[in-house]
């Protein structure tokens, strides 16, 4: 089975690389879909960089490929041959989000969504909070992979 994980990854954090770990023990294929949100502000990356980052972050996990797209996240299952939608929850407001997304999802793309628990270490990790960290000087390492961390070194 093949099972999706969208999101803006801007940048990709270790919360992410739990989900997609995760994922991949589960589904055994996962493709994981850099996508643009324009309701999203211009972050830190783009959009290339960040299918980079996400590729170098996730080599060592089985089963794990990686694409840009934009648009609707169905339009991406269809496209990339997803059986699942994956997204993460760590708390109470992702859960009623992400609840109505899947909702959404199903109706207008006949796919369903799966719904994984981030681990506690890291389930308080944002990529807004990496972003505003690492922008006002402070220390995102025990929050991002390396290849992060260089990249965002790079950026300053």
């Amino acid at each position: 089975m093949r099972a999706m994980f969208p999101g803006s990854f801007d940048p990709v954090h270790l919360g992410h690389l739990d989900i997609i770990g995760q994922a991949a023990t589960l589904f055994g294929e996962v493709v994981v879909v850099v996508m643009n949100n324009p309701g999203k502000p211009v972050g830190m990356f783009s959009v290339d960089e960040r299918v980079e980052l996400a590729k170098s972050a996730t080599s060592h996990i089985k089963g794990v490929t990686v694409n840009p797209a934009s648009g609707l996240a169905v339009d991406a299952a269809k496209k990339f041959g997803a059986d699942f939608i994956v997204k993460s929850v760590r708390n109470a407001a992702d859960f009623d989000v992400e609840v109505q997304m899947a909702d959404t999802n199903r109706v207008v793309g006949a796919i369903e969504t799966v719904l994984l628990i981030a681990k506690p270490q890291n389930a308080f990790i944002s990529s807004r909070y990496v972003r505003d960290v690492a922008l006002n000087g402070g220390d995102v390492s025990a929050l991002v992979p390396k290849v992060v961390v260089e990249a965002i070194s790079k950026k300053k």
